[in-house]
């Protein structure tokens, strides 16, 4: 299988999406950035999460608490707000998928695929900007982190050598040049990891629905 990309688009196109995240704000990032490839639009990812948090306040649950995680459940209520109530012509589904299906999501342009993994205290999955060796996931800390998966190529190498297949949009950089990558199988063990309501394999689905006015 040859290198694809999300849209077709050129790795510094996709990585220009990219910005440097505050906070627990992932899935704002994300969202903020699939919603500019389908629709042109600039959402500020730190506003969001601050009316995300104030809608909390009101019994609109789309964080877990305010300023913590956000569920791939939750995702798609940001969406759905966001469609509602700046009138945008997106919509937003939840998915249990297969890692051999992602790839074929890369060539439609009306969707935005947006992955989360989960991972146990000491093992984090490793993520790597470009062709570094460098780990950017280096944390000890269970946790959680939101992507768009934007390419696939099965030649990709990191600086060490490994080959790493599966390309990101990422929010850890301030519009770079190029995209983060994670081995075949530092990603399937993460993104399969089992929570309730939540996994394994979460895949959020950001479309561009063209019934809409």
């Amino acid at each position: 299988m040859s290198r694809q990309t999300l849209h077709g688009l050129e790795e510094g196109q996709l990585a220009a999406c990219q910005m440097r995240q505050v906070g627990n704000t992932c899935s704002f990032h994300v969202i903020a950035a699939g919603l500019r490839l389908l629709l042109d639009v600039d959402i500020d990812p730190g506003e969001l999460s601050d009316e995300v948090d104030r809608l909390w306040w009101r019994g609109r649950l789309m964080r877990v608490f305010p300023g913590w995680a956000v569920t791939p459940r939750m995702q798609v209520r940001i969406v759905r707000h966001l469609a509602r109530t700046q009138h945008l012509p997106v919509t937003a589904s939840y998915h249990k998928s297969d890692p051999e299906l992602l790839p074929a999501l890369l060539s439609d342009p009306a969707i935005i695929p947006i992955v989360t993994l989960i991972w146990l205290p000491g093992d984090a999955p490793p993520i790597y900007y470009d062709s570094s060796a460098w780990n950017r996931n280096y944390t000890r800390a269970a946790g959680g982190h939101s992507m768009i998966f934007a390419a696939f190529d099965p030649t990709h190498k990191a600086g060490n050598g490994q080959i790493m297949p599966w390309g990101f949009i990422n929010s850890w950089e301030n519009s770079p040049q190029h995209l983060f990558w994670m081995k075949d199988a530092d990603f399937r063990k993460a993104w399969r990891f089992w929570l309730p309501g939540i996994g394994p394999n979460p895949l959020v689905l950001l479309r561009r629905d063209f019934q809409v006015k």
